[in-house]
């Protein structure tokens, strides 16, 4: 085991009050790509012929709906996606009293699949969906298997989105003020998978008073500010700290 995963695991092994904040490097190793790579980026021009930001705006909902539903069906639902060694990691953590929440920016649901009971989505998830009409919720499987371009309320006839904080929308105050609570309160932050790039969740490490520890392949703007920092894969970190 390495030094810097030897620190992490006497890290957790003495605290009991951690909280988890993750991105999208989490899901990648569950074979979920990152939208916002640049491979991510190439695809979505070359293929939609624009950026995913752009596809994935409510501008283009409201005004491209054909356009956004087949990026979204394509690019952003993986019902099949299992979880990997980080989201179980994360789960024991909760199950054995260490870990109070994970905060994440993914919208895929992993960290519950995995068992995590105390999660704050920042950017909603792909399993809640509503139609914009009458508010009558849906699942997953009613977006990725409507046989329309645009998925249609079987009550209204009105569209069904997904529940997920698009570009040019707000985060919900309320998750975002949980969420600050939270790593406020910790003894422990720990970060991974994420730039620390996208804002305002970004922001959210900046209301930490105890250790962080950040747990990124690539490095980030608040790698000076951290007590630890691992350039690694979190699955094969987190997996060895806490397994």
């Amino acid at each position: 085991m390495a030094p810097e995963t030897e620190e992490l695991k006497r890290l957790i092994t003495e605290c009991d009050h951690i909280v988890f904040f993750g991105g999208a490097g989490v899901s990648t190793e569950s074979d979920i790509p990152d939208f916002r790579s640049e491979n991510g980026i190439y695809k979505a021009l070359s293929e939609y012929g624009h950026r995913p930001e752009a596809l994935l705006s409510h501008h283009f909902l409201m005004d491209r709906p054909e356009l956004f539903f087949r990026f979204y069906k394509e690019k952003m639902l993986y019902p099949d996606a299992r979880p990997n060694a980080a989201h179980y990691a994360l789960a024991r953590l909760e199950a054995e009293g260490k870990l109070k929440t994970v905060i994440t920016q993914n919208v895929d649901g992993l960290h519950q699949k995995a068992g995590s009971q105390k999660v704050l989505e920042l950017h909603g998830s792909v399993h809640r969906n509503y139609c914009v009409n009458c508010r009558k919720s849906f699942g997953l499987e009613f977006v990725a298997e409507s046989p329309g371009a645009v998925p249609e309320c079987d009550v209204c006839g009105g569209m069904v989105r997904p529940d997920v904080v698009l570009y040019e929308e707000a985060l919900d105050q309320d998750v975002m003020s949980e969420s600050v609570q939270f790593i406020a309160e910790t003894r422990l932050l720990i970060v991974g998978g994420t730039s620390l790039a996208v804002y305002p969740a970004a922001g959210l490490i900046q209301y930490a008073k105890g250790k962080v520890v950040l747990i990124n392949q690539s490095a980030t703007p608040y790698d000076k500010q951290a007590d630890l920092v691992i350039h690694d894969r979190i699955g094969e970190v987190l997996g060895a700290a806490v397994m």
